[in-house]
């Protein structure tokens, strides 16, 4: 008999090649005065975006505001404040994981008004979310995030006393999500790199998870599938459409699996990273992702030797060569040795490169995100947290 898992479902998905061309029929069925939020330049910078900006000013009124860097709760406020008296019909986001977390968040926002600190969890009032929401939809330009299928906006304070958090509920959920890869198409091998790895580490870390479920188990599978091959690939050629469809479905899933069976260690140390210092997310795990699984592999190894991640973790691992019939021991060395490669091939940065010190090592510890680190195939020491975070320094 299975174990019992609750499943949250995502509302209309539309993926395909050219499926931007159906965003003004969606708009349509909602009313004419919209509400877009979109990244700092991609938008600007995309003649397929250009195109869609000339399509939506003929036909609705539009409102626009623009993401540079991580959302701010400060941010989310002021434009809940501007915008409420304007009462668009739809939020629309057309970006990155920015622009799709702030979107989110103010859609939830603009019928009451509150502050997006009564909800945020950790740091604001702790009230518990039940208001009419704005419809939103979600209409990503990178392959990464996976934010437009979850429930969480996650907004950022950066600095000494930073924080980053996230403002969740099932109805911040996106009623329609375009997925057209041609929208990625301009993405840089850099973006393309650090969204990628983001990606594949959802997927891994849900994979792997405590709260794995035949459902999430499914899912994260059909896309590490396709991840293993389209990664490498769109990085080297990023007008592979083939494998820019392919990075946008594995990132998508990606959001089902993170917001149904939780993440591991990268991202639990990728909170407090990206709160204390300016380091994209993408950037954080790519940087880590090999320590971690490796430090998780050997944790297993030593003091839980029949953990089912294990398995898990080397199925992943024949992915990488399926021609090749490898017991457990080579497959788990296969992924790791494909992780590492990774890394040095997309070039991620390490830790210091931004600013992470080795005297930084016990606050970040300190202050792991424990939502995310609670599903950790197995709870590492602080000696294990320590050295992950020491050999990407």
């Amino acid at each position: 008999m299975l174990d019992n898992f609750d499943f949250a479902a995502t509302p209309h998905i539309h993926f395909g090649v050219s499926k931007r061309h159906d965003l003004i029929g969606i708009i349509q069925g909602y009313g004419n005065k919209v509400l877009l939020i979109t990244g700092g330049k991609s938008f600007d910078d995309s003649e397929l975006c250009q195109q869609l900006w000339s399509d939506l000013t003929a036909k609705f009124e539009v409102k626009r505001e623009r993401v540079s860097g991580e959302p701010s709760p400060q941010m989310v406020d002021d434009w809940v404040t501007q915008y409420q008296s304007f009462q668009p019909d739809v939020v629309l986001a057309i970006g990155g994981g920015s622009a799709v977390d702030a979107a989110k968040a103010v859609a939830g926002l603009l019928p009451s008004g509150d502050s997006v600190m009564c909800y945020l969890e950790g740091v604001g009032e702790g009230k518990t979310f039940n208001q009419p929401t704005t419809p939103l939809i979600a209409v990503p330009t990178t392959a990464g995030t996976g934010g437009e299928t979850s429930k969480n906006a996650v907004l950022s304070v950066i600095g000494e006393d930073g924080f980053k958090k996230s403002f969740r509920d099932v109805s911040l959920v996106a009623k329609h999500i375009i997925l057209d890869p041609e929208l990625t198409l301009t993405c840089s091998p850099q973006t393309t790199a650090a969204c990628g790895m983001d990606a594949f580490t959802q997927l891994l870390e849900s994979y792997v998870s405590t709260k794995a479920s035949p459902i999430t188990d499914a899912l994260a599978w059909s896309a590490l599938e396709k991840i293993v091959t389209a990664l490498p690939a769109v990085y080297e050629n990023g007008d592979d459409i083939l494998a820019r469809g392919d990075m946008l479905y594995a990132s998508s899933i990606s959001g089902l699996t993170l917001a149904n069976a939780g993440l591991g260690s990268v991202h639990g140390l990728a909170s407090p990273l990206g709160a204390f210092f300016p380091i994209p997310h993408g950037v954080v795990c790519g940087s880590l992702l090999f320590e971690a699984t490796r430090i998780n592999i050997g944790a297993m190894l030593n003091r839980d030797a029949y953990n089912p991640a294990l398995s898990k973790y080397a199925k992943v691992g024949r992915l990488f060569a399926p021609e090749m019939n490898m017991d457990e021991a080579d497959a788990l060395k296969m992924l790791l040795g494909m992780l590492e490669l990774w890394q040095q091939h997309m070039q991620m940065p390490k830790l210091s490169d931004y600013g992470v010190a080795e005297t930084d090592v016990d606050k970040m510890i300190a202050n792991i995100s424990g939502g995310s680190y609670a599903t950790n195939p197995i709870k590492l020491n602080n000696k294990e947290l320590s050295a992950l975070l020491q050999a990407r320094i």
